[in-house]
């Protein structure tokens, strides 16, 4: 880990350059630091930024971070949101300060950026055999004692290649076994006879640790409530069998982790049925769209659909761009298209107009296609649009969302700008 603290690699973040790289955001900022532009507390739709510029919603990821810690606090989960989802240390920092045990991650370039910026607790979601990843994590473990790492085992095969990069190390790393989801399922161990197996091989080496149990619900084959709600059943189930087959020996806890951002209230249900067993139990929940939700696939498939009483999330994105053709009165273009909105799940969606100052709903506009750089729009009699205009978008997937910009605009409801999110993808 960097000898700097935290705050120090954040601090380097805000006296970044202003420059080319940046999409959105005015010309005329070129030179200034993140944070003097941050400081002039210009206004995104007369402070010069230029279209297509993303932007956060201020008070709505606020809401989003808050709802979390307040639903994890409820039901009585750790929670370590996956990264992967922004890929920002500052929002990384933001998490942790409200309430969150860690980060998750998918990939070791992730951890390093994590790493580079303080994060102190990371769970890798996904199996790790890369030698010269492993070589690097246990040297930053060696490094740092306050640094903890869990990763997914899946195979005896990978619990020796795991040990043939380690040895030498001073601590070991500590691993879960990953349950797969089902048949034909993503990555994990078929069968409990099979997690056995891989447990005893790491049992067998100095270099790993056995801590727990993990799995990913989402990729339960033709999930609902019931097929979701016996595959964790299923997981904490091993973890009880591990338990009693003394496999934890000399921890001071165990972990079972589950939980994206579609199946979270099945995750709280089961993991609070969690019987006591010989050592406290983290129960680690880790979703991660939340931060910012969406417009489309997330507000189709959030918990707090099922669960209205325990809140809502907000979408916190809007894509800005301007009308740049109007060729017919049935179509219109603007000039934001596929390297600037997601479009993996669903088209963005025509929510806002803005013209000279006034803000209305887009009624009669809808995007049917995306070019590069350019949307697609379809126009109904009703609406009034003309060049020139600015059209809000609303998203979907935050995950290929954030991917597209490396410095986002945070804005409060009247348009003051008054952050910037870096993201490192």
């Amino acid at each position: 880990m960097p000898a700097d603290t935290a705050a120090e690699s954040l601090a380097r973040l805000a006296a970044e350059r202003v420059d080319h790289r940046f999409k959105g955001l005015p010309p005329d900022a070129d030179g200034l630091t993140v944070a003097e532009l941050a400081g002039q507390r210009r206004n995104l739709f007369t402070g010069g930024f230029a279209t297509p510029v993303l932007a956060l919603s201020a008070e709505r990821l606020e809401h989003n971070l808050k709802l979390m810690e307040t639903y994890a606090a409820r039901h009585g989960l750790a929670f370590a949101p996956h990264g992967k989802t922004s890929m920002a240390p500052q929002l990384f920092q933001r998490q942790i300060e409200h309430g969150a045990w860690g980060i998750t991650l998918a990939v070791p370039h992730q951890v390093r950026v994590a790493r580079a910026f303080g994060t102190r607790r990371v769970f890798l979601a996904n199996e790790l055999v890369d030698a010269a990843a492993l070589r690097w994590i246990a040297a930053e473990l060696d490094a740092d004692p306050r640094f903890e790492l869990v990763c997914y085992v899946d195979s005896v095969r990978g619990v020796e290649l795991m040990d043939a990069a380690l040895r030498g190390a001073t601590r070991p790393v500590d691993v879960v076994v990953e349950l797969a989801a089902g048949e034909g399922a993503r990555t994990g161990v078929r069968t409990e006879a099979e997690c056995a197996a891989v447990a005893d091989a790491v049992a067998a080496k100095r270099t790993l640790r056995l801590v727990g149990v993990a799995g990913y619900e989402g990729e339960v084959p033709k999930a609902d409530t019931e097929r979701v709600t016996a595959w964790l059943r299923r997981l904490v189930a091993l973890a009880a069998d591990f338990d009693e087959a003394g496999r934890f020996a000399g921890l001071d806890e165990i972990i079972v982790s589950a939980g994206g951002s579609a199946w979270f209230d099945a995750v709280a249900e089961v993991f609070g049925e969690i019987p006591e067993l010989s050592l406290p139990v983290l129960k680690l929940l880790r979703s991660g769209a939340y931060v910012s939700h969406d417009d489309g696939h997330y507000r189709k498939l959030t918990p707090f659909n099922r669960v209205p009483e325990e809140g809502a999330l907000e979408p916190a994105f809007r894509l800005w761009t301007q009308v740049v053709s109007r060729p017919s009165a049935e179509q219109a273009f603007v000039n934001a298209g596929k390297r600037d909105a997601a479009y993996d799940l669903d088209l963005p969606f025509a929510q806002v107009i803005r013209r000279d100052g006034a803000e209305r709903p887009a009624t009669g506009v809808s995007v049917t296609a995306l070019s590069d750089q350019h949307a697609w729009l379809a126009t109904t009699p009703e609406a009034d649009l003309q060049v020139g205009d600015w059209v809000g978008l609303g998203l979907s997937h935050p995950c290929t969302s954030f991917d597209k910009w490396q410095l986002i605009p945070v804005a409060e409801a009247d348009g003051t700008v008054v952050d910037y999110v870096r993201t490192f993808f």
